[in-house]
């Protein structure tokens, strides 16, 4: 029974702590914009990639 004493405010302060977190969370937007990270992998540039002619070590090996 004396444990009680020690265990309910350990866990009002944890379940306080958890709701700051939570309210901070919400505050700064962190849950704006649930769908747009997944959308965002459907939409990805899938153009290839042209090599430039002024990389250095092509230089190099034509002259």
């Amino acid at each position: 029974m004396d444990i009680l004493y020690l265990l309910i405010p350990i866990s009002v302060v944890l379940v306080g702590g958890i709701a700051l977190v939570l309210l901070w969370a919400v505050k700064h937007g962190q849950f704006e914009d649930m769908e747009g990270p997944a959308h965002r992998i459907l939409l990805d540039d899938d153009s290839p990639v042209i090599p430039s002619d002024d990389n250095e070590s092509d230089k190099k090996i034509r002259k």
